[in-house]
């Protein structure tokens, strides 16, 4: 039955039409009722939390908040001092490597050097812009925030510097 008729049923069953007993029509009344107010229910939206209940998917004010432990018990990961790695990638002239030096103090970086290592004329000048640059790119961040993508121009070149990073990050992690 649609609601329409839902509707008209109920009130006929209430405005007492022949042959309809009362029972009869009080019950069919209030079944009507019933299920016009669960299809009025069926498309309304949640209910609004109360003041002060936290929305849902949303935690407590008063819960408990979890924040990732870093490593040691300074809550620090690595451990201060300076690193050498040396990293490869590939260029279109080939093979390439790169030697990189980072001092780290609290798990941020406080100097860097990088070593140009090149094959030919062509890796030699992104070499040296990528190792003109990379100071300001690194130096004030934490260890685990870097991922360097193209310093002063030289894109190809960072691989290899993240490539050494890693080596690094392994060697000083607590």
């Amino acid at each position: 039955m649609t609601r329409t008729s839902l509707t008209r049923t109920a009130t006929r069953a209430a405005a007492g039409t022949p042959g309809f007993p009362r029972q009869r029509r009080v019950l069919t009344a209030l079944a009507a009722v019933s299920i016009l107010g669960a299809a009025g229910c069926a498309g309304a939206d949640a209910e609004e939390p109360a003041p002060g209940a936290p929305a849902s998917g949303q935690p407590a004010a008063d819960a408990p908040v979890e924040t990732p432990a870093a490593g040691g018990s300074t809550g620090e990961a690595y451990r201060d001092g300076t690193y050498t790695g040396t990293g490869s990638y590939q260029s279109p002239a080939g093979q390439e490597e790169v030697g990189v030096t980072l001092t780290l103090e609290a798990d941020v970086v406080t100097a860097v050097e990088v070593e140009p290592m090149p094959d030919n004329p062509t890796t030699t000048e992104y070499q040296g812009r990528f190792a003109g640059g990379i100071s300001d790119a690194v130096v004030g961040k934490k260890l685990d925030e870097l991922s360097v993508d193209k310093v002063a121009g030289s894109s190809l070149t960072s691989g290899g510097f993240n490539d050494a990073l890693g080596k690094i990050k392994s060697e000083a992690q607590l």
